[in-house]
C-alpha cells in the first residue's frame, strides 16, 4: 500500500470517482466537496499531513468544532460525518488507507436536542384559546388540544382517531401509532368532558358522509370530511397566536405531555408505553429537568440539604 501523504491527490480521486462512476448531481457534488474542504482545512491545522495520518480522535475534534464553533446543527453534522465515511472507505477500498477512522465516530442523530415544552401555564393557555368567539368549530379545536395534550399524541395519530377507538365510559384511547403499533391511553376528565361535547354538538353537524372509510373519523374538518395532519398543524399554530404563545408545532404537546408526567412523578417505563416507544432510550430524552426542581429533590430526600 503506497503511502499517502496529502490530501489534495485523494480528495482529487473521490470527487472524480463521485462525478464519473457515481453520476452525482453537481450540487450534491458540491456539498461533498465543501464537507472535504472543511475538513482537510481543519486537519491540518491539527497538524495532520494526509488521509493516511488521520485518527479517528482528529475526525471526532473537527465534528465537535463544527458544532462548537460554526453552530452547526445535528442533521448538518450528521451529513457532514456520511461525507467522511464515504471518502474514507473509498480510499481503504482503493488500498490508499490501511484502516477506516470513521470506524469508531458516533452518528450525531443520537445527539438530542431537548424538545420544545410548553410550561404548564402556557399549556394552559393554549388549551383555553378555542374559544365561541373564534367560529363554530371552536368545540372541535378543543377537543383536538385537549385529546393531544392528554394523551401524547402526534399530529397523525389524532387526525386519524375514529369514533369507536375513543370509549367515553372508562376515558380511553386506542391509538394507531407508527407501524400500525397500537396502544391505550387515558385521556383524564377534562379531555373527555370537552371531547363528549364535541361529539354532542358540533360533530353532527358535520358529519355529511354516512358510508365510506372516512365516515367514522372523530375529527371532521368543515367539509365533513377527516382532518389531514396538515390541518392539525394549522389548528395548533392558530391558536397558539390567539393564545399569545408565537409559533407552537403539535409535536410540543407531546413533549410536554412526556415532560410533566416525568416532573409529576410518573414511572419512565409508563410514560414510554403511553408514548408508544419501542426503545426507552427514546423516552430518557424527557428527563431533563431544571435546577430548581433538582434543588428541591436535594432539599426534601437528601438527609444533610
Amino acid at each position: 500500500m503506497p503511502t499517502v501523504t496529502s490530501f489534495a491527490g485523494p480528495v482529487g480521486e473521490f470527487l472524480t470517482w463521485l462525478r464519473v462512476e457515481a453520476g452525482l448531481a453537481p450540487a450534491t457534488l458540491e456539498a461533498y466537496g465543501r464537507d472535504l474542504r472543511d475538513m482537510v482545512d481543519d486537519l491540518r491545522e491539527q497538524g495532520v499531513p494526509g488521509v493516511d495520518a488521520t485518527l479517528p480522535e482528529h475526525l471526532a475534534d473537527h465534528l465537535r468544532r463544527l458544532h462548537a464553533t460554526r453552530r452547526l446543527q445535528a442533521s448538518s453534522i450528521a451529513r457532514h460525518l456520511a461525507t467522511l465515511r464515504v471518502f474514507y472507505r473509498f480510499l481503504l477500498a482503493n488500498r490508499l488507507i490501511g484502516e477506516d477512522p470513521t470506524r469508531l465516530l458516533e452518528s450525531p442523530t443520537r445527539w438530542k436536542r431537548l424538545p420544545g415544552v410548553l410550561s404548564p401555564g402556557k399549556m394552559k393557555t393554549l388549551l383555553e384559546a378555542p374559544a365561541p368567539e373564534h367560529g363554530r368549530l371552536w368545540l372541535r379545536d378543543k377537543a383536538m388540544l385537549e385529546l393531544m395534550y392528554a394523551a401524547g399524541l402526534r399530529a397523525s395519530e389524532v387526525a386519524a382517531l375514529h369514533v369507536r377507538e375513543y370509549n367515553p365510559t372508562v376515558l380511553v384511547l386506542m391509538v394507531s401509532g407508527k407501524g400500525n403499533k397500537q396502544r391505550l391511553v387515558p385521556v383524564g376528565r377534562p379531555a373527555g368532558q370537552w371531547t363528549d361535547r364535541y361529539l354532542q354538538e358540533t360533530r353532527p353537524h358535520l358529519c355529511r358522509w354516512e358510508d365510506g372509510r372516512d365516515a367514522e373519523r372523530l375529527l371532521l374538518s368543515h367539509t365533513g370530511r377527516p382532518l389531514e395532519r396538515v390541518a392539525v398543524w394549522q389548528i395548533v399554530r392558530r391558536n397558539a397566536v390567539l393564545a399569545g404563545l408565537g409559533d407552537i408545532h403539535p409535536h410540543q404537546l407531546r413533549h410536554s405531555f412526556a415532560t410533566h408526567l416525568l416532573a409529576g412523578g410518573a414511572d419512565l417505563r409508563v410514560v414510554q408505553e403511553l408514548l408508544g416507544h419501542a426503545d426507552i432510550a427514546t423516552t430518557q430524552i424527557y428527563t431533563h429537568v431544571d435546577r430548581s426542581q433538582l434543588k428541591e429533590v436535594i432539599r426534601k430526600y437528601h438527609p444533610r440539604p
